[in-house]
């Protein structure tokens, strides 16, 4: 299935006519990750879609108002709770990636690609 089966399988999708809406690249590439995934079969869309539903009902259990803002934020959540769970990789790793961005995006100036390493460079 390509993205435009995404979009069926998962309706919610922020879109207009030409297709998928991203407020920035990340949810674009969060986007792009998932289908992915489902083309190597790491997930099927339906379980795709459930761990969605599932992400956003958890989010507003929470308190989110669900104005569309977070979306891809609960994308990106279910997206690492299902290869978490799929044993594609672990929590402990998704942790350790995130810390090294965030060390990296640190180091990193103004205006200059984000490199992994470069947090090891300062």
């Amino acid at each position: 299935m390509s993205g435009g089966a995404a979009l069926d399988a998962v309706p919610s999708i922020p879109r207009d006519d030409d297709g998928p809406v991203f407020s920035a690249p990340w949810e674009a590439q969060a986007f792009a990750l998932a289908v992915e995934l489902h083309a190597k079969g790491v997930f099927t869309w339906p379980e795709w879609a459930e761990a969605l539903g599932a992400e956003i009902a958890r989010a507003r259990a929470a308190g989110d108002p669900d104005t569309g803002e977070t979306y891809y934020h609960h994308w990106l959540a279910a997206l690492e709770r299902l290869v978490a769970e799929k044993g594609v990789t672990s929590k402990a790793e998704l942790g350790d990636r995130k810390d090294a961005w965030d060390r990296a995006a640190r180091a990193t100036p103004h205006g200059e690609p984000i490199r992994l390493g470069r947090e090891l460079e300062t």
